[in-house]
């Protein structure tokens, strides 16, 4: 999310990104399949998180950021992080309008939620 939050905050004036500049040209053909969404389970939560507004792509992504962390740090299997963020949507009530001190509440929420799932199923 760095390169996509870095893009936005430097609008119009853009800074030098860590990433290489993408070359379609040297990729050569490119091939697109229909998404497999039962192996790429959160693409259609991604899709539900779209259509619900609100509250809910702050909790998606709190979850998914915690859960990635706790994976990376080897506390958890890589098919857990789906089940954290689907246990986060499940629990959380969506708000419609809310403020930013809101969208930062339900952020925290998610994350806390993530750790203490995690507490609770140790």
């Amino acid at each position: 999310m760095c390169l996509p939050i870095q893009y936005a905050l430097t609008y119009p004036q853009r800074v030098p990104g860590v990433a290489k500049r993408l070359r379609l040209e040297e990729i050569g053909r490119l091939r697109f399949e229909k998404p497999d969404f039962r192996t790429f389970r959160t693409l259609p939560l991604a899709y539900e998180v779209a259509r619900a507004g609100g509250t809910a792509a702050a909790v998606f992504n709190a979850a998914n950021e915690t859960a990635v962390e706790e994976f990376l740090a080897g506390r958890i299997r890589f098919l857990q992080i789906v089940e954290l963020i689907e246990h986060c949507l499940n629990s959380h009530s969506i708000r419609q309008t809310m403020s930013l001190d809101e969208l930062l509440e339900a952020d925290a929420w998610a994350r806390r939620q993530v750790k203490d799932k995690l507490l609770v199923g140790r």
